[in-house]
């Protein structure tokens, strides 16, 4: 720190006043400078980056904090009941139902109608009588349930609308573990908040440089930037302004190029063209029905978890499904139609089916192909899909896909195989491959093909499978269909020399030229 002079004419205003306001014995937290400085929650954590960069700050103690924040959903039930408490009421009331006929009486979605009768059965609550309809034992409400009611009721009295889990019970942590979720919030009525707060202390630094600033007469109120409000009142001749730096160079302009990972995506619709394919594309917005309904995935079941969707706020439903597919559909669900199997067996819900999301998956793009595709043929697409995911080095919550179908009578596992092993291999210029039994619930057999990075090791590049005739049959199709999805930003990974996904997504310029120049 021996260049005062110098540190000073880099100290912004933020920094200024936090210098100025407070000595070394004070503990500095995001909440003290908003409430003694007006920051926000950003100008704080700027002023504190920029104070520790120069030394002039340091990290006293950090305390991680769990909150649980009520969503949207909570706030409906903490008004109209909760999914159990009104199931329960209305059993009371009119007797045995069937769960879709409580849903639409009740108006709850069927899911969730199906979800509480799980919890409420193992509790002794209700039950399911011979004729496969939802009845009241008599059995008084679970604890679970009044405590569940307490937390709702608690969350929307306070005054962020979260709760802070140091303050609950162990019986409160408990139930309320069921209740929060960190992914899939649109459907929880909590959602899990980590944070952590960071106490700071002013280093001994600190006096040489207040005394400095204060013989300079830097107040931190400097004029940084004139505005017309000010050229309009003449304010800024009363002001002090703040010092430029002239001699800093400008940023170097460069030549728009293409981006290696566009450059990429175009690459593989090339070698795809070439090999016969013909390509697919469809909307970003999907129905339930598309998205999950059409590739035999229960409405109700854990099995649609795999997809966590983003919701449309507005409009919230489509206005009809097309048809013969929605009742094709719906017959294999809930008997198996002509498929040949037994399907779901539950009742079809046609209000949930119509409920608009985010494409999730690309195989929606499969399904949407189906009833219209030639026999033999094949068909590929490149997908832009949506799922609320952790973001991290091989996961991201907005990704490509790239999907594809093959009909025919003569197609079979061993082809399947092979379409993988081309990908891995040219493509993706994977050297090491391997293939792993999977599941998905519109597939049979399902597979997935892993490829070895040299710095991430094996990861999962996509999944793929024959068709099920629960999806086929209902689209009018009656021959063997191979299909895949493959994460086309994990195939890029390797491609590029990448470690990471969101490199895909960099920012600085130099970086993705330099990823062109090796591409």
């Amino acid at each position: 720190m021996t260049d005062i002079p110098a540190l000073i004419k880099n100290l912004h205003p933020l920094e200024i006043k936090v210098l100025l306001k407070y000595g070394q014995k004070d503990d500095l937290t995001v909440e003290r400078l908003a409430k003694e400085l007006g920051y926000k929650e950003g100008h704080a954590n700027q002023a504190f980056s920029w104070l520790s960069g120069k030394k002039l700050l340091n990290v006293a103690s950090r305390t991680p904090h769990t909150f649980y924040e009520i969503t949207d959903l909570g706030r409906a039930y903490a008004k109209n009941g909760t999914v159990e408490e009104r199931m329960v009421s209305y059993l009371k009331d009119n007797g045995a139902h069937s769960l879709s006929e409580i849903a639409t009486a009740v108006g709850i979605e069927a899911k969730s109608v199906g979800s509480a009768f799980g919890p409420l059965s193992k509790e002794g609550i209700l039950k399911m009588n011979a004729e496969k309809k939802a009845e009241y034992t008599g059995t008084p409400l679970s604890q679970r349930i009044s405590i569940t009611k307490e937390l709702l009721n608690k969350a929307v009295s306070a005054e962020n609308g979260q709760l802070d889990a140091s303050t609950l019970s162990q019986e409160e942590k408990d139930v309320m573990s069921g209740l929060a979720k960190k992914r899939g919030i649109a459907d929880s009525p909590f959602r899990i908040i980590e944070r952590e707060t960071v106490v700071y202390k002013l280093s001994e630094a600190l006096n040489s440089v207040v005394d400095s600033l204060k013989k300079a007469g830097v107040t931190g109120n400097e004029i940084g930037e004139i505005t017309p409000k000010m050229l309009t009142s003449g304010e800024w001749k009363k002001g002090v302004f703040r010092g430029y730096n002239i001699s800093i160079p400008p940023a170097r302009i460069v030549i728009g190029r293409t981006n290696p990972y566009v450059q990429f995506l175009e690459s593989v619709k090339d070698k795809l063209a070439s090999l016969g394919f013909e390509e697919f594309d469809g909307p970003l917005v999907e129905t339930e029905f598309w998205n999950g309904d059409a590739l035999f995935m229960p409405q109700f079941h854990a099995a649609r978890d795999i997809h966590d969707v983003y919701r449309l706020k507005e409009p919230t439903h489509a206005k009809f499904i097309e048809e013969p597919y929605l009742s094709n559909v719906r017959a294999v669900h809930e008997n198996g139609g002509d498929s040949g199997s037994r399907g779901w067996n539950y009742g079809f819900d046609t209000e949930f089916t119509r409920r608009l999301v985010m494409r999730s998956q690309g195989t929606v793009l499969s399904a949407h192909q189906l009833h219209k595709a030639k026999v033999p043929g094949k068909y590929f697409g490149i997908a832009r899909c949506f799922r609320y995911d952790k973001v991290d080095a091989t996961h991201l919550s907005d990704f490509y896909q790239t999907e594809g179908i093959v009909l025919g009578n003569e197609v079979n596992l061993k082809t399947l195989l092979g379409f993988l092993r081309m990908f891995a291999v040219e493509i993706c210029g994977a050297t090491e491959v391997k293939y792993v039994p999977g599941y998905f619930p519109f597939t049979e057999p399902s597979i997935e093909v892993h490829v070895k990075h040299p710095t991430l090791g094996w990861f999962e590049l996509g999944g793929s499978g024959i068709f099920r005739p629960e999806v086929t049959k209902a689209m009018g199709v009656d021959v063997p269909v191979l299909a895949w999805g493959i994460g086309i930003d994990r195939m890029a990974l390797m491609a590029l020399g990448l470690n990471d996904l969101r490199e895909l997504f960099d920012q600085d310029i130099e970086e993705v030229r330099l990823r062109k120049a090796k591409f």
